[in-house]
């Protein structure tokens, strides 16, 4: 009887420690909860209560050099539901399948999905949205936005680039400026109860989106404009598969216009400028062709327009004097290959500038021989030839070049007239701003300057520059000899009357060699004492005559005088020559 008593009293004693813990436990807890962790769960209970909204920031603007707005913004609205709010659930469904001309089962599917938020539509046209603010459909929201407008459609099309759907960068300057053009969102704060129901009457908290930063930049509307005329008028006379055009300034590197027709419309960037009937797979083929900045992207044989390299380089390493003299009996034999002069009866003797002015292959043959293969390496280096511009646009190609230690004397030949290796027509402008502007290798730009939206900061962008890449010396004679080209030599098309123009054409046969498909070229500049325009024009598998002077010539001719008066130079009284026939 003892013991059972005892174990009776063990037992109470037992339950009665396993209450205390427990007690003391839970006291713990809840002092830790109350105490330690209350501003954790404060917060929780907080954004239960509250439902956040973003404001989207206004992208920021593009301009051209003139302060043109080339890329802008349009107001447009996102249209959206909150399944628990919404008292009328078929008028809903009805006003906005009707509105935003959608198939009302999948409004339907939307309004019935129980998501604490859920989007009908973005992009939505103000005068849509403001129609169905005004009906106060419960449940549903109109949260403004903004869309990417281009104001000129197609112009310029891959350089701007544009934005997508969200109004990120995709393409362009659009994608390289993104961090500057994007702003940060703001967002609206709403109070709700347990239901997530907006309760009528609570304070909203707002915080104002920043509008992104603006962008001015070297195009310039009314030079892409020239330019992207003249190079349709040349597509479409030669029946060529594209036309490219960069006119830039080459004494600081702005480039005012660069063209890549076919353009696209950037309105509509995911419709192929072609009424090709494709499927899904092949179409974002041709889209991305489409978008592609040729310019800047692709490679290509320079042919003849990189002789200006090769006479610089000659110059520079005092290996040719300008009155040195050359005879060319139509080809020059070189090891085990007989490479002809594109004149085939030869051009007979010839001084180096006259060599020059006729464009003539057996001359920088031996102009590169002279040079040697370390020579030649070392000026292709010293120009840049070797390197990327460092443009402020995506996706530039690097130049496909030989290695020095594979280069003998056939490759080495043909290198010095511009064949068997690939560069980028950019990569070829600028580094002819160097020979042209005094021996200052500049880096090509669009970007000018970044301004906030209020105008209160500005940021002048800064490009780096490479001081002697030529003597002035050099610079002076090889504006002399491309001068010369134009007025006694294979240039005569490029001339401008009233203007100095120099100028080089080219002539490039594709691979493979015996398929007859030519990329025709002229590169040119003006005034020749003190150049302010540098262009060049490449014409892609022209049909019937493919020579570079007689029909990218005149494109230069055409782009030089409409943009000198523009930029104010004053044409002088002497009429200019012009010579019929060219390379």
């Amino acid at each position: 009887m003892r013991n059972c008593k005892t174990g009776q009293r063990q037992r109470i004693l037992f339950s009665f420690a396993v209450i205390c813990f427990l007690t003391v436990a839970l006291t713990g807890r809840l002092s830790y909860l109350m105490l330690v962790k209350a501003d954790y769960y404060g917060k929780k209970a907080e954004q239960v209560q509250q439902r956040e909204r973003a404001i989207k920031a206004e992208r920021g603007k593009i301009y051209d050099r003139n302060g043109t707005v080339i890329a802008g913004n349009k107001p447009v609205s996102t249209i959206s539901v909150i399944h628990n709010q919404i008292t009328d659930k078929e008028r809903v469904i009805r006003v906005l399948s009707r509105l935003l001309e959608l198939d009302e089962e999948k409004v339907r599917a939307r309004v019935e999905k129980q998501s604490s938020r859920e989007k009908i539509k973005t992009n939505v046209e103000k005068k849509v949205s403001d129609k169905i603010r005004k009906m106060n459909l419960d449940g549903v929201m109109v949260d403004e936005d903004y869309k990417r407008y281009y104001p000129y459609n197609e112009l310029a099309s891959k350089v701007i680039g544009f934005a997508g759907g969200d109004n990120q960068g995709i393409l362009g300057l659009e994608v390289k400026y993104d961090a500057n053009l994007s702003g940060q969102d703001g967002s609206i704060l709403t109070t709700t109860n347990a239901r997530g129901i907006e309760i009528d009457g609570a304070v909203e908290n707002r915080i104002e989106p920043v509008a992104g930063d603006n962008l001015y930049c070297s195009l310039d509307v009314n030079l892409q404009k020239f330019a992207e005329q003249a190079a349709k008028k040349v597509m479409k006379a030669k029946n060529a598969k594209n036309v490219r055009i960069i006119m830039m300034n080459p004494s600081n590197g702005e480039i005012y216009a660069m063209v890549n027709v076919p353009e696209f419309d950037l309105n509509n960037p995911y419709e192929l400028n072609t009424d090709e009937k494709v499927s899904d797979k092949k179409k974002q083929e041709l889209l991305n062709q489409m978008w592609r900045n040729h310019c800047v992207s692709d490679t290509y044989e320079p042919g003849s327009t990189f002789k200006i390299i090769t006479a610089t380089s000659a110059l520079e390493a005092n290996v040719v004097k300008l009155t040195d003299t050359f005879s060319c009996p139509g080809f020059k034999v070189v090891e085990d290959r007989r490479i002809r002069c594109h004149k085939t009866t030869g051009h007979g003797a010839e001084t180096f500038v006259q060599g020059v002015q006729n464009s003539c292959n057996p001359v920088f043959m031996e102009v590169g021989a002279r040079l040697g293969v370390d020579g030649m390496y070392t000026y292709l280096n010293k120009l840049g030839i070797l390197n990327k511009t460092g443009v402020d646009v995506p996706g530039e190609a690097a130049t496909i070049m030989h290695q020095k230690k594979n280069v003998g004397a056939v490759e080495l030949a043909t290198m010095s007239f511009g064949q068997s290796f690939q560069l980028t027509p950019l990569r070829l402008l600028t580094t002819v701003s160097a020979v042209i502007n005094g021996g200052r290798m500049v880096t090509p730009h669009f970007g000018v300057r970044i301004e906030s939206a209020d105008k209160t900061e500005v940021k002048k962008l800064t490009y780096e520059e490479k001081e002697n890449v030529v003597s002035k010396e050099t610079s002076d004679n090889m504006r002399m000899i491309l001068e010369s080209v134009v007025s006694e030599g294979s240039g005569g098309k490029a001339a401008v009357s009233g203007y100095k123009v120099g100028a080089k054409t080219g002539t490039s046969e594709k691979l493979p060699r015996s398929s007859n498909r030519y990329i025709a070229s002229t590169l040119g500049f003006a005034p020749v004492e003190n150049p302010v325009v540098l262009a060049v024009v490449l014409i892609d598998e022209p049909e019937g005559i493919y020579y570079g002077g007689q029909i990218a010539a005149p494109v230069i001719s055409e782009l030089l005088d409409d943009a000198l008066p523009y930029l104010g130079i004053e044409r002088k009284e002497e009429e200019a020559t012009e010579k019929p026939d060219g390379e």
